[in-house]
């Protein structure tokens, strides 16, 4: 009889969600001789909606847990540009620069790194129900049941467990969604890019092979107003010269774009009923800051850390965690929450720029206040 098939089967830790963070913490977790069992809606290798530029601070960290950066091919990032809606743009280095891969190599390459320290996976199903009783989890899927000792949050951005889970955030709608595409395109490998427009701005830097990540976020209102992705971005995105330019000078590698609703910036907590949230379960930062990998990869570690410390008490366990996450992550999404009032209005973001031109060192303390330190 498989695991799956006896309802009884216990479980150290049951992580819901297969993206960076909880396939991370399934490395840790596994390597350290605890039974992990990771369910994934989808199956490996697949697309998501993200910039796909990954902060160094993490990498001596990912090349421990047994990345390979040289076989990956990642591109190498050390600049950064900022254009305003009407194209102005400035430069700057990147102090601690960082480095390009897609999520579907990357999110692939863990999968396959935690199979072989013998985390359980089961793919293409989801989780229908968490419940906490007796000091343990009961968890559902369409048509199996497990127990675990933890049970750990990794879903992403906003799912139905969420709303199951009556999170503060989730009642309350939020204006933004995802775009993303893979492109070839004369561009530098060097470099990313956040190129500003009306309500929304929009990322570009090199990933893999010889192809570019453009990632953009925006509001369903502009949506709405021309009722097509392909409208919107010829009659919004391309007011600005360099969007312009990439969208008609490029080659667009997917059928159609990879795209993501209600994308919530909003505070959220790390613990909701014993279960603990990592990643951007546990909190999103602003795509413009190009940090959210970062924190997600860092995240894993400090949550399995806590864990692995503590696990026979629950409750260490949850107040180690909180307090790690608060220390490494709450200011830097605030500083998030604060810039990403600057941009996205075309007058805002005119000013901004004209600040940032006058006072040329604030753009790196913006940069830097986003980022974290290497782990």
């Amino acid at each position: 009889m498989s695991d799956f098939e006896n309802e009884q089967i216990m479980y150290d830790i049951i992580i819901t969600g297969g993206g960076l963070a909880g396939l991370v913490s399934s490395i840790l977790l596994s390597k350290a001789g605890k039974k992990v069992l990771v369910i994934e809606k989808k199956k490996y290798p697949f697309h998501r909606v993200c910039g796909e530029y990954i902060s160094n601070e993490t990498r001596p960290f990912l090349k421990s847990i047994g990345l390979n950066f040289k076989e990956l091919n990642v591109k190498e990032i050390v600049k950064f540009q900022f254009t305003s809606p009407k194209g102005r743009k400035l430069e700057t280095n990147l102090d601690l620069g960082g480095f390009g891969i897609s999520r579907y190599q990357l999110d692939d390459t863990l999968f396959q790194l935690a199979q072989k320290n013998g985390v359980t996976f089961l793919l293409e199903n989801t989780v229908e129900s968490i419940d906490f009783q007796s000091d343990r989890f009961i968890v559902k899927t369409h048509f199996e049941t497990f127990n675990s000792r933890f049970v750990i949050g990794a879903f992403g951005k906003r799912t139905k467990l969420d709303a199951t889970l009556q999170r503060d955030f989730f009642t309350k709608r939020s204006p933004y969604i995802g775009v993303k595409y893979h492109i070839k395109t004369d561009f530098p490998k060097d470099l990313i890019a956040l190129h500003n427009f009306k309500d929304g701005y929009c990322g570009i830097s090199a990933i893999e092979g010889d192809k570019y990540c453009l990632c953009y976020l925006t509001t369903r209102e502009n949506l709405r107003k021309h009722g097509t992705i392909a409208e919107m971005e010829r009659n919004i995105l391309w007011k600005n010269p360099h969007l312009q330019k990439i969208f008609t000078e490029s080659e667009f590698l997917y059928e159609k774009p990879e795209v993501i609703n209600e994308i919530s910036f909003a505070p959220k907590t790390t613990i909701e009923n014993h279960i603990l949230m990592v990643g951007d379960s546990a909190g999103l930062i602003t795509p413009l800051c190009g940090n959210g990998m970062a924190i997600a990869i860092h995240g894993a570690k400090l949550l399995s850390e806590s864990i692995l410390e503590n696990f026979n008490d629950r409750g260490l366990v949850e107040t180690n965690y909180q307090n790690r996450w608060k220390k490494h992550f709450s200011q830097r999404l605030w500083v998030g929450r604060i810039v990403q009032k600057l941009f996205g209005n075309e007058v805002i973001s005119e000013i901004a720029w004209g600040t940032l031109k006058i006072i040329r060192p604030a753009l790196g303390v913006i940069i830097k206040a986003t980022h974290g330190k290497v782990f």
